[in-house]
């Protein structure tokens, strides 16, 4: 007996060395809702920016705003460029992770409805936290947190449930993209979380704008090159919210995020975007909500609370003196 409890110390003790990251502060969670409801507007942005640009050339300006922004944090910060020969293959695996993720997502809305994409889309925290299982230490699926973020995506589901139930099985090879850019997108976020336990934060942010960049520039100049572009109020608007706030500031935040807290707990929050997202498109462009709205709303909420809970805390290493989330 007293061999297994020093060997469970010693597995406690090499997880807190190994793993400073630990379940959300109420700061953290905050900041996390924040930034939940800023992503939320992010298609309500890019619909009116589409308007005057094309969906190629609107990706790359945005890449490209969000990269000045990262640069000039990583200045005022003083920060180091300089990139060490040990991490060049891992910031280039995670700059071609995020672009074919993008790429599987633009193509599989093109297939699908919007109902299909929000609910498919908004599986991405149930992909991050299998993945978190089995590589972050500390992070394992309990039952209460695995049963709490189903309730939460169950939330998603009755949101949408009527613009999924109306459509055929024609989409099926748009949400079958759509399903592969989710997994793709919560294998990033973990990965994101373990590169930040090595790598600065702005390497990671420009090595993803810079595969952005790249790649959508080359798609636009293929695919979009005799395309007229405006500038327009809108659109610039729509860059700044989109570039600015969401590539730049909302990239910063939850790669800082990702860095200090576990993963699984960090993207569960993003569970209430599609909520959000409904708000947003009464409040701006005037769709109409329904009932169904306050029933998801109170899932999410319960949903996310139940995945938060601290089921050891023995497990979970305290938090620094003078963190910024305290």
């Amino acid at each position: 007996m007293a061999t297994s409890s020093s060997e469970s110390s010693t597995k406690i003790a090499d997880s807190s060395v190994t793993n400073g990251r630990r379940p959300l502060s109420l700061r953290a969670g905050a900041l996390a809702l924040l930034l939940s409801t800023m992503w939320a507007g992010n298609p309500v942005a890019n619909k009116a920016g589409l308007e005057d640009a094309g969906p190629l050339r609107l990706g790359y300006l945005r890449f490209i705003l969000g990269a000045i922004v990262v640069l000039i944090y990583a200045i005022a910060t003083r920060q180091s460029f300089r990139v060490l020969r040990h991490e060049w293959v891992p910031l280039g695996l995670l700059g071609l992770l995020f672009t074919v993720q993008l790429a599987f997502m633009n193509i599989g809305q093109d297939f699908t409805t919007a109902g299909h994409a929000v609910v498919v889309t908004t599986t991405f925290p149930l992909w991050a936290a299998v993945f978190a299982h089995f590589v972050v230490p500390g992070d394992r699926m309990s039952r209460s947190r695995t049963f709490g973020t189903m309730i939460a995506y169950g939330g998603v589901v009755a949101v949408f449930y009527k613009g999924f139930a109306d459509s055929s099985s024609d989409f099926l090879i748009g949400d079958l993209l759509l399903l592969g850019s989710a997994i793709l997108l919560g294998g990033r976020q973990v990965l994101l979380s373990q590169l930040g336990q090595g790598i600065e934060q702005h390497k990671l942010l420009m090595a993803q704008s810079i595969f952005g960049i790249v790649t959508f520039i080359i798609a636009s100049l293929i695919f979009e090159g005799d395309e007229a572009f405006v500038v327009t109020t809108k659109l610039v608007i729509a860059l700044f919210y989109t570039g600015v706030l969401i590539a730049g500031l909302g990239f910063i935040g939850q790669t800082w995020l990702l860095k200090r807290y576990l993963p699984s707990r960090v993207t569960v929050i993003s569970l209430s975007q599609p909520i959000f997202g409904v708000l947003l498109s009464w409040w701006i462009l005037g769709e109409p909500i329904g009932g169904e709205l306050y029933v998801g709303a109170v899932l999410v909420v319960a949903g996310s609370a139940l995945a938060q809970r601290r089921s050891d805390p023995k497990t979970t290493s305290p938090e620094p003196a003078g963190d910024a989330s305290r």
